[in-house]
């Protein structure tokens, strides 16, 4: 039980070879791992919703025309020529509509690979957008660079691909936090105070941390930390524990290799019932609906 659970919680003090120790965003970022397997151009009709494929997630780059994106919150947003977007979850979130004419855009579908950064989506927002004067500096060398391998048939074109995705999605993460815009655990990363919680949550997610603890680690005053820590990351120190722990568990269920009440032992949950109640609160079913056993096994 001890090695699944280290097989899934993002080590943030993991020595990197190159890195400096403290670099705690470059060492979580180093955490991901995702399969990219296409990268293609896309022409819409003004007007006409372009067509994504709904079980992957998508980075976008606009190459002429003007879009508009609409989320599930009803939000729209407006993407004009060089623009860059990343949406990480099931594209059925969102609408994008070509307006003002016709758009072209450069596609790359690809996936993240259950165990690794998956476990982290539920602090990721609907979408991530990085505007063209930012993008541009790297993104069309690279992406001029992704339509090549896509149009050549070489040995290792698949590879190339897969890293080159995993290249762009990366840097995109890594400019939006720059920007100051990141939300979720991203967002906490852009503080040092809050990243030494965010780290300790994560090496420990079966510890109960109480607000007095975390403040500690931060270095911080119980109220001061509380109200930081909720602004930059979007929800309280405990909600966010809460979630991660439930989110690494849902993962941690679907490896088909430990019962549904030692995974709940394994994250903090004292009893199956409680762990049972709290999931289902979270996620609106239960871990038996999520886990790989069969009925007779999954307790």
């Amino acid at each position: 039980m001890t090695d699944l659970l280290e097989n899934l919680i993002i080590l943030p003090e993991m020595q990197l070879e190159g890195l400096a120790a403290g670099d705690l965003l470059s060492q979580v970022l180093a955490q991901i791992r995702l399969t990219g397997d296409r990268v293609y151009t896309s022409s819409v009709a003004q007007g006409e919703r372009l067509a994504l494929d709904k079980k992957s997630a998508h980075v976008c780059v606009l190459q002429t025309g003007r879009l508009r994106i609409e989320g599930a919150d009803r939000q729209t947003i407006s993407v004009e020529q060089g623009d860059l977007l990343l949406l990480p979850h099931d594209a059925s979130l969102v609408t994008i509509t070509a307006t003002d004419g016709p758009a072209t855009l450069v596609i790359c579908r690809f996936w993240f690979d259950a165990g690794s950064f998956q476990a982290m989506l539920f602090a990721m927002p609907w979408l991530i957008h990085i505007g063209q004067a930012d993008a541009a500096p790297w993104s069309e060398g690279i992406l001029h660079f992704m339509l090549l391998e896509a149009n050549d048939t070489q040995p290792g074109g698949a590879l190339m691909i897969s890293r080159l995705i995993d290249l762009v999605v990366i840097r995109i993460l890594r400019t939006w936090v720059q920007q100051g815009l990141a939300s979720g655990w991203l967002g906490g990363l852009s503080d040092e105070r809050i990243a030494r919680t965010l780290r300790a949550i994560h090496e420990k997610p079966g510890q109960q941390w109480r607000i007095d603890a975390l403040a500690a680690v931060a270095g911080m005053s119980r109220s001061s930390f509380c109200d930081r820590f909720t602004a930059l990351v979007g929800r309280s120190p405990l909600r966010y524990q809460n979630e991660w722990r439930l989110t690494l568990a849902k993962t941690m269920l679907s490896k088909n290799n430990a019962r549904i009440g030692e995974i709940g032992f394994a994250i903090g949950y004292e009893s199956e019932a409680a762990f049972s109640r709290a999931y289902k609160a979270f996620f609106g079913r239960t871990p038996r609906d999520d886990s790989g056993r069969s009925a007779g096994d999954a307790s």
